[in-house]
């Protein structure tokens, strides 16, 4: 199994629900594509970079997990398929970006 990390930026015109219910889907998902969880953050309401869809802040959201590589085909189609999400980015992570990922996790859950 590989190691990935998607980060995801939700429409800000949902509500606390929908964003809730949004992220919960994509878990499902995952779950159901015999992923394993490893950290998810929600980083909140943030102002972009540049407008997209007209919009200039978005909910944005990770997940970190380790699945088979022909399921990322299966979470990008969904996430394309959603109006929901405006954008998205899979990573594959190396063994250093793992190490680095984990100091990340510790150093948040610190503060």
């Amino acid at each position: 199994m590989n190691h990935y990390e998607t980060v995801f930026i939700l429409n800000p015109v949902l509500s606390e629900d929908q964003v809730k219910e949004t992220v919960k889907k994509y878990e499902e998902l995952l779950a159901s594509e015999g992923a394993k969880m490893i950290n998810k953050e929600d980083w909140g309401l943030k102002k972009l970079a540049y407008p997209i869809q007209h919009k200039k802040s978005g909910f944005y959201h990770l997940f970190e997990f380790q699945v088979e590589g022909k399921s990322i085909e299966t979470l990008e189609f969904a996430f394309r398929q959603d109006e929901r999400v405006m954008r998205y980015l899979t990573v594959k992570l190396d063994k250093h970006a793992v190490e680095w990922a984990k100091k990340r996790v510790e150093r948040n859950k610190a503060k």
